[in-house]
């Protein structure tokens, strides 16, 4: 893991009173609500210019109270998180909640993230557990050392008293609280709430100084938890602030994962409303906005119970702005605006520049108003207008060789290649996030993020989770599932019987399969049998209806299309003579494919396009040996047409993010290897194999051939 190093002494670093997350609470009004925001560090760095933009539009659209940045099991996220955080804390003045796991983390990997975040000025930390301690399997020497001097993080309390102990009351400390009760097992047998008790207790007496609960969504679970932490006969949460976890349900295959890992459970009457709809995400989404907004109207009235005390939400928004947006604004949670700020965007709206621009309406009506101001004003205030003369140097004459004589309309070079300031008013920004209008369309493209297989460019690429490399399971279960594997073929068994439904995960997949893999399961179970290990799939469609019980999706009245892929583990000595015939020039226009191993070297078929195009030039390498030219493809490889839509492309494999990918699974061999021990015949097997194995994915364009990929591989 890389170290990160703030950078010290930004100019104009602001400096607020109350950055502690009780004392903004304390200064709130009796009736006040507020809401916070939750984020995880995107993997790609193209992700991360993007969820800038989108933290900016959200930061000046919906005003929350605080956020949160998320913090990967063992630190596996350590620099990407204190990045965000910057981000999020300095340059966007965001009141910035740092998550920090303990287990897994060595006391100086601790130290390091707590100082590094009082240089960033934040003053509050969600201390978690984090995984199951294994810290023998990721101390190195140094550790080990420090381990016999020092304190071993085993609860989340171990941290909150570490953190009381070093600095004091500096930091605010959150932890973590399930509704339900917390469970460590697939098959929640001892998930309780009163189990859960004395650990929640151990932890507020530790020092904790406001508890944030795990996403749930059955509200008579969440009443009987508040009210059972309200009437504690220990006194410890008579005052203490509550804050209930909330996710938006973006799809229905989202939501259903997101679930199974959480062991969140949904009443059967959400669950029908959801079920209605499941195959078309846009209703999933709309269907939940009304679920969530309905949960929060119904805490409000738990949360009445308690006088005195601000009624507060955190929403886990999986770098996603557009639900959440809506349900902020419809459970009225936005906070109002200032009067200097009301004054300010009264003046862009009375602009003359406005006049011929259209208007862009809040939730499509126009008949929404932030608190504190009128329909009308929202509708004059609704207008996109471009910057004025004297505000955007590019509007202006560039001159050069002399200081500008007219600054009405003329600029410096300097002066035109500076941003100009956001001019939306807060109305029209809110608007801009739920997706009204041309605007709000690019803001919210990657609405419909399908995990890995969804766009590298969105903040919400990648595993929903956003925690970095992890099993999914614990070590018992690990060993229950998986044995002690020593050969090849102990592995290739594992994956097989997966296949067949023996086993209900392999490290790589928890979820079991779609009902479209039964058109090719005996095909993958051949390709499992020869050491080429499946880890995603799917067979090629040609234009079935979108209602097709099996390969149907989206809108009615649609059809849908898919290009068969497969994407596999395979021997270095086995690659080497697959890539050759994948080679071919007779492959040229019939298949991509990407591969990369553990040492990051790659190779793919947009490399040997750019090879064949520059064949005879002089300009065939760079000064690095690479292609002088090179555009890495992307291949729509799940696509739908539907009346009065843009075709739909959600699922997608490109090269940026088949390397994101890539990183994660051969870290899971890693983390596989670790239940065994140091040294173990099963350890010793698991890194041999991810240091000789090739990742690989090919596509095969023909999806109107349906055998044709499996062809190509001998498995037909």
């Amino acid at each position: 893991m890389g170290e990160y190093t703030p950078i010290v002494d930004l100019p104009g670093l602001r400096n607020p009173a109350m950055d502690r997350i009780t004392d903004k609470v304390a200064a709130l009004p009796a009736d006040a609500n507020y809401f916070s925001l939750e984020f995880f560090p995107p993997k790609t760095a193209m992700g991360f210019s993007n969820l800038r933009d989108r933290l900016d539009r959200m930061a000046r659209a919906l005003r929350p109270l605080f956020v949160n940045v998320t913090w990967g099991a063992g630190g596996s996220t350590a620099q990407k998180s204190l990045e965000l955080a910057e981000l999020c804390q300095r340059e966007l003045g965001l009141t910035t909640c740092l998550h920090l796991t303990c287990t897994n983390m060595s006391r100086r990997l601790i130290d390091k993230a707590l100082e590094d975040a009082k240089v960033l000025g934040i003053r509050n930390i969600l201390a978690l557990r984090g995984d199951p301690p294994r810290r023998a399997e990721y101390m190195d020497a140094e550790e080990e050392k420090e381990e016999e001097e020092g304190e071993e993080f085993q609860w989340a309390a171990d941290l909150v008293r570490y953190i009381k102990k070093t600095h004091g009351d500096y930091f605010c400390i959150g932890v973590a609280a399930y509704p339900e009760g917390h469970a460590n097992e697939s098959h929640p047998l001892d998930q309780s709430l009163d189990h859960d008790l004395p650990y929640l207790v151990d932890k507020v007496q530790a020092g904790a100084d406001f508890i944030m609960t795990q996403l749930f969504f059955d509200n008579e679970a969440y009443e009987k938890f508040e009210t059972t932490l309200r009437e504690h006969p220990s006194g410890a949460f008579k005052d203490i602030i509550i804050i209930p976890g909330l996710m938006p349900i973006q799809s229905y295959q989202m939501i259903k994962r997101t679930t199974k890992l959480s062991h969140a459970k949904i009443p059967e009457p959400l669950m029908a409303r959801l079920d209605a709809v499941k195959g078309d995400d846009e209703r999933v989404k709309s269907v939940g906005v009304d679920i969530l907004t309905e949960i929060i109207q119904q805490i409000k009235e738990v949360k009445s119970r308690t006088p005195g005390q601000p009624k507060g939400f955190h929403f886990y928004t999986l770098n996603l702005e557009k639900a959440v947006s809506f349900i902020v604004e419809r459970a009225n949670l936005i906070p109002p605006s200032t009067p200097e700020e009301q004054e300010h965007e009264q003046a862009i709206s009375e602009s003359p520049l406005n006049a011929d621009f259209p208007r862009l309406q809040i939730n499509g009506s126009g008949t929404y108003s932030l608190p504190n101001r009128s329909v009308q004003e929202v509708s004059n205030s609704a207008n996109r207008r471009k910057s004025s003369i004297g505000s955007d140097p590019r509007n202006r004459v560039i001159v050069s060789g002399r200081s500008p004589s007219h600054p009405d309309y003329e600029a410096s070079a300097l002066d035109a290649s500076i941003p100009a300031e956001p001019v939306n008013t807060r109305a029209n920004t809110l608007a801009i996030s739920e997706g009204e209008g041309v605007l709000g369309r690019e803001a919210t493209w990657d609405d419909f993020p399908n995990g890995r297989w969804g766009d590298a460019r969105s903040p919400a690429y990648g595993q929903i989770d956003g925690y970095g490399v992890s099993l999914h399971v614990t070590v018992p279960q690990a060993l229950s599932l998986w044995g002690s594997p020593r050969t090849r073929d102990d592995i290739s068994d594992i994956f097989i019987r997966h296949l067949r439904g023996e086993l209900s995960a392999i490290p790589w997949s928890e979820e079991g399969f779609n009902a479209e893999t039964d058109a090719i399961r005996e095909r993958l179970i051949r390709l499992n049998a020869k050491g080429w290990w499946s880890l995603a799939s799917q067979p090629a469609v040609n234009g079935l209806k979108s209602s097709d019980a099996t390969f149907g999706w989206g809108p009615p009245n649609g059809f849908v299309f898919q290009k068969a892929f497969v994407e596999f583990f395979i021997p270095s000595k086995d690659w080497a003579i697959l890539v050759e015939k994948l080679r071919k020039p007779e492959m040229k226009d019939e298949v991509c494919f990407f591969a990369i191993n553990a040492k990051g070297d790659f190779v793919s078929s947009d490399d040997d396009a750019v090879a064949t195009a520059n064949k005879g030039s002089d300009e065939d390498e760079d000064d690095y040996g690479m292609p002088s030219y090179r555009e890495a493809s992307t291949n729509a490889v799940t696509w739908g047409v539907f009346p009065g839509k843009e075709i739909v492309t959600p699922t997608i494999i490109e090269e940026v993010s088949f390397k994101a990918w890539s990183e994660e699974a051969f870290g899971i061999w890693g983390e596989w290897a670790k239940i065994y021990g140091r040294g173990s015949e099963s350890a010793r097997l698991l890194e041999e194999v991810r240091r000789d194995t090739w990742l690989v994915n090919i596509i095969h364009h023909d999806y109107v051939e349906r055998d044709a990929l499996w062809e190509l591989l001998g498995i037909a």
